[in-house]
Formats: structure tokens, C-alpha cells, sequence
């Protein structure tokens, strides 16, 4: 099972702000969504574009590529053209510390 890594201090990325991550070789992008961090895997289920180079709206990122948009909070795809969800992690903050744990 994997472990929480330390990614960032939370007052490193305000409300709206990302981050790309590598954490263990894998692309993950952190997004703090209205106060509340999420993790998902940096690539858009569509055609691979980077999602911590799209535009977070809300709850919602999307594709810089096609304008795919994913639920931060979920992984969820929100519209055409992806349709596959995209892997979320774990996050957990702790006295001001972000981690995440990547699902395998």
C-alpha cells in the first residue's frame, strides 16, 4: 500500500491555484478547489494533455488540448470529448502540510 508524501504547504497554493507533483515517476496535479485539496493524475483521459496546465473553474478542470473537464473532486469526466474518468489520490493535510497517496 502506498504511503502519504509530502507535496507542499497549503498556503503555497491558494484557493484556484495547482501544482504539478511527481510523485514515485508519476505526473499527479494538486488543485486547492475552494479551500479543499484534491489530486488527480495529470493527464486527460482523452489524449494525454496536461490537466495542471488547464483552467480550474470551481470544481471542474479543464484540458488546455480540447477542453475536456474533469471533477477535481472525483475524477469524474464532465463532457466530450473524454469520457473515462481520470485516477484521483488521496490527500490529507496536516498542520499545514499537503499529502497524497497515490492509488495504485
Amino acid at each position: 500500500m502506498a504511503e502519504y508524501v509530502r507535496v507542499a504547504l497549503a498556503s503555497e497554493l491558494l484557493p484556484g491555484g495547482k501544482k504539478l507533483l511527481d510523485i514515485e515517476g508519476r505526473a499527479v496535479a494538486l488543485f486547492n478547489a475552494d479551500g479543499q485539496f484534491y489530486a488527480i493524475d495529470d493527464v486527460c483521459t482523452h489524449d494525454g494533455g496536461p490537466l495542471a496546465e488547464g483552467e480550474l473553474h470551481g470544481c471542474e478542470i479543464e484540458c488546455p488540448r480540447h477542453g475536456a473537464r474533469f471533477d477535481v473532486r472525483t475524477g469524474a469526466a464532465l463532457c466530450m470529448p473524454a469520457f473515462e474518468p481520470v485516477a484521483r489520490h488521496q490527500v490529507m493535510v496536516e498542520n499545514g502540510v499537503v499529502f497524497v497517496r497515490v492509488n495504485e
